[in-house]
């Protein structure tokens, strides 16, 4: 029911605030349609008039077309004001919705799911529904208006020559109904595709130094070709089966005009009431006959694959969207509490084992343990709690356990800093802002704190970081991250591995630099033993095989000579 609601809620982004361009180019069409009628009606007309079997003198018809000249031209003015405008904002409201919903999901859900999803979603097939959801509607419309308006005359006329067209119609409808479905099925697959071939040059591009680092340039290069062709080779069939479609269309078309040109010219030789014009009429009025029932079938195959894009987005936006209770998180005051915390990535596969643990407010704690111990399990959880993470027992913030808090109260309050810090391409204070207002001082302040000031003096706050931090250090861009956490005035300041990949040096003032922070709580995950820093923790949980095999200050795990003792003897 959820994602049948999201569907429809991204289907109305269309009209949202932009009804009145989409009822004037809807006005635009229907006269449009109806233009193509008034045209043979007026060919017939002139005809029966030069030949003496018309009713209507010269000069009457010459009204009537200057009459129709003016309402041709303001038809297309009406037109060329109001579709392009009804289709700006239409492709807008949708793509803007899609991207702030998908700004809505939780973190969990959304780091095990594909970014090409989305990239694909607000790229190919954002296309591919404008070109054939909102741009064809109209074309929609004026070929029905067409069709049922020329039918309406061609039978005021004459029933029986109507019964003729109607009768030789049929072959090229039989074409396009039975070729309409096939090409939706193309549509599909090359929306598919070019899912595929997106995150295939996404996994290319991100992972450029390892391909150089391994010399593997021909290897990547084969599998963009294989993958690039896959999708060529999709779109080929689909344009193949269009120029298919549109030959048999034609083809089909031909072959009714001229039986319905060689009926009339029966009929108008045998006396049977039907005048020249009226032939020549009919034969233009098969174009908007034979038309719409060429082209309607590909037009609904093309919104049916449309629509199903759609939907294909809505069930990936729903996935997973919990966003937890409704309780309200303030700023931590006594800590977080985990008791009896087990957890399972997979089915059996428990990678948390009833694990307590308190975190005081305000104090600093590291967690160590070897590679698999689960101390990043056990930090993201905290993140995660209030997003529908399945895990057994309880984490409090306070008093409130987490799966009682909504997820957007839990993000206001804790910051979380990676390994790899994501730096727009952007100014360094817009990084630090992250696009947002704040007070000057604020903002000088968490440059202070996170030992900025130096990068700012050297470049200026209006220095272009480049795409993802390129134009700056690894130590830089996690101290951007600290500020960030500063000026949003987090409670909580959780840290993951944040110097794995940084030299000694720059390593160990980033670690002094959250060190030195107070008022917030510090939980870091580090893999980085350095005595002189390990002491300045208030606390330091040791994780093994996913149990928490100790804590304490670091004295005290020294003393008691067990696995603390162990893990740091070794790196040493």
């Amino acid at each position: 029911m959820k994602t049948k609601n999201l569907y429809v809620e991204l289907k109305n982004q269309f009209h949202k605030d932009n009804f009145v361009f989409f009822a004037l180019a809807v006005t635009g069409s229907f006269l449009s349609g109806l233009f193509g009628m008034a045209i043979s009606w007026l060919v017939g007309e002139l005809i029966n008039t030069a030949s003496g079997a018309g009713s209507r003198s010269l000069r009457e018809l010459l009204i009537i077309t200057v009459f129709m000249i003016v309402l041709f031209l303001l038809t297309s003015l009406l037109t060329y004001v109001s579709q392009p405008r009804y289709i700006r904002k239409a492709i807008r409201n949708y793509k803007e919705t899609l991207f702030r919903k998908l700004t809505e999901k939780n973190i969990t859900s959304f780091r095990s799911e594909s970014t090409s999803t989305y990239l694909s979603a607000l790229t190919n097939d954002s296309v591919s529904i404008e070109t054939n959801y909102l741009e064809k509607e109209f074309r929609f419309l004026y070929l029905i208006t067409s069709f049922v308006g020329s039918l309406a005359l061609m039978i005021f006329y004459s029933p029986i020559l109507t019964l003729v067209a109607v009768g030789v119609t049929l072959l090229p409808l039989m074409v396009s109904l039975l070729s309409g479905k096939k090409l939706a099925a193309e549509e599909v697959t090359v929306s598919e595709r070019n899912k595929t071939f997106t995150a295939t040059i996404g996994d290319c591009l991100n992972g450029f130094s390892v391909v150089k680092s391994f010399r593997a340039e021909k290897e990547i290069t084969r599998l963009f070709s294989t993958e690039n062709g896959k999708l060529e080779e999709s779109k080929f069939i689909r344009r193949k089966l269009q120029i298919l479609i549109s030959t048999l269309g034609q083809f089909a078309g031909m072959i009714a005009q001229i039986s319905v040109f060689f009926a009339g010219a029966y009929l108008a030789v045998s006396g049977k009431g039907i005048t020249a014009g009226t032939v020549i009429m009919f034969v233009n009025l098969m174009n908007f006959v034979i038309q719409p029932v060429a082209e309607l079938p590909g037009l609904l195959a093309a919104r049916r694959a449309s629509k199903a894009l759609v939907g294909k987005i809505s069930e990936s936006l729903e996935k997973s969207a919990f966003t937890g209770g409704k309780e309200e998180l303030e700023k931590l005051d006594q800590g977080i509490s985990m008791k009896n915390i087990s957890f399972s990535y997979e089915e059996g596969k428990e990678v948390l084992h009833d694990v307590s643990v308190d975190f005081e407010a305000g104090k600093s704690y590291a967690i160590v343990g070897g590679s698999g111990s689960g101390k990043s399990t056990l930090m993201n959880l905290l993140l995660s709690g209030t997003c529908g993470a399945e895990y057994s027992g309880s984490i409090c913030w306070d008093k409130t356990d987490l799966k009682e808090a909504s997820s957007d109260s839990l993000f206001d309050q804790v910051s979380s800093i990676d390994q790899n810090v994501f730096v727009f391409n952007s100014s360094i204070r817009d990084n630090i802002t992250m696009f947002r207002d704040f007070a000057e001082d604020e903002v000088d302040q968490a440059i202070s704190r996170a030992n900025l000031g130096e990068l700012i003096s050297e470049r200026g706050s209006g220095y272009l970081c480049g795409e993802n931090g390129s134009g700056l250090s690894g130590g830089e861009k996690q101290r951007i991250s600290i500020a960030r956490s500063l000026l949003k005035k987090s409670s909580v300041l959780l840290a993951d591995e944040i110097t794995a990949a940084l030299d000694t040096q720059t390593s160990y003032r980033v670690s002094s630099d959250i060190l030195d922070l107070v008022g917030i709580t510090r939980i870091v995950v580090t893999h980085d033993l350095e005595e002189s820093l390990l002491r300045r923790y208030d606390r330091i949980l040791v994780m093994k095989d996913g149990r928490l095999q100790e804590q304490g200050t670091f004295d005290e795990l020294m003393a008691k000579k067990a696995y603390f003792h162990a893990l740091f003897t070794v790196a040493e």
